[in-house]
């Protein structure tokens, strides 16, 4: 399973803190840290009416969809060197682009992995063009209708790119757990036939280890050195110390969930000379007739297998035999 850290806009418009947002990000056991690649211009439109004007019960409620992405963007200046430190870590480096442009930009960085984020689900033209790389897809389906992850599916295949993961997203922010729906990364993956993982917005580690249940390939979560450099995610993203703490507790996750494995390991073995046989329960001579007073189900194995006691019932013992003696089929006449 692939762990991302995005920075979004937890670099408050330093560089020094991105740099240092993409150091902390590996120290906490991240394998990928995401950026965002666009402008305010590129974006949305720099207009004052009321459609650009946030107003839907979020953390940004009143600011004008411009203003609020000038403030959170990262700077394309700053991609080349983000990139190269995260390399230097031994982190994987990619981004989400939100136009034409941008995928054009990140070609000639050699971004490895496109994102889309689930608000630009509905961009046909810009899904396309990024799956036109021919580099793996991440799509968030957090505003998606069934409809909408279709098509963003189908013309991902159309333009022949088949690695494709799309990400459960609950786009509130931070979400409630009450509306995390988990299980919907399964049938995500069996639905459309690709994989599928979980893009987090809710507080905590919680939905991200369960997460781990449902076959998730992808978890992804908003990372900030310290909250209280603030800034537009900062208060549903989490810091050193609690994405540490959740990577171990994934990982542990992932241990516990293992595979499907029927054969007998050694550890199989070993414990299966406590599990149950027939043994004598009793004295008794040859001639006797088997009954359920002289034999037993009972714990070690080393006895004959349970599935022969009624089978046996009524015959005879073909030879003397003492209390805790193994039955085995030649004692049998």
């Amino acid at each position: 399973m692939m762990i991302i850290a995005e920075m979004s806009a937890n670099h408050a418009g330093s560089l020094h803190t991105a740099i240092e947002t993409i150091k902390a990000a590996k120290r906490a056991g991240a394998d990928a840290i995401k950026f965002q690649t666009y402008t305010a211009d590129t974006i949305t439109l720099n207009c004052r009416n009321d459609d650009f004007k946030i107003s839907q019960g979020t953390l940004w409620d009143g600011k004008y969809l411009h203003d609020l992405y000038q403030e959170a963007y990262t700077p394309w200046e700053w991609h080349e060197k983000l990139f190269r430190v995260a390399r230097e870590e031994g982190l994987i480096a990619f981004s989400t682009p939100f136009d034409r442009s941008a995928v054009d930009f990140l070609e000639s960085l050699g971004n490895p992995i496109y994102k889309i984020a689930s608000f630009e689900i509905t961009d046909i033209p810009l899904i396309e063009y990024a799956a036109s790389k021919g580099k793996p897809m991440v799509i968030s389906t957090g505003i998606a209708s069934l409809e909408d992850i279709e098509l963003a599916v189908n013309t991902c295949k159309s333009v022949g790119n088949q690695d494709i993961t799309l990400l459960k997203c609950t786009s509130s922010y931070p979400a409630p757990l009450s509306q995390a729906n988990l299980v919907m990364i399964s049938d995500l993956a069996r639905r459309f036939g690709v994989k599928a993982g979980l893009s987090d917005h809710t507080m905590g580690s919680l939905s991200a280890i369960l997460a781990v249940s449902q076959g998730a390939t992808i978890i992804e979560k908003h990372f900030i050195i310290d909250r209280s450099i603030g800034g537009p995610d900062s208060a549903f993203s989490m810091n050193e110390k609690e994405f540490t703490e959740m990577v171990k507790l994934i990982r542990d996750a992932e241990l516990a969930m293992g595979e499907v494995d029927y054969s007998m390991t050694e550890f199989k073995l070993n414990n299966r000379t406590y599990s149950r046989s027939l043994y004598i329960s009793a004295d008794v001579k040859k001639g006797d007739i088997i009954s359920d007073e002289n034999i037993r189900s009972v714990r070690p194995c080393h006895g004959l297998h349970t599935k022969y006691y009624k089978d046996i019932l009524g015959k005879k013992f073909s030879r003397d035999m003492k209390l805790g003696d193994r039955l085995s089929l030649e004692d049998i006449e």
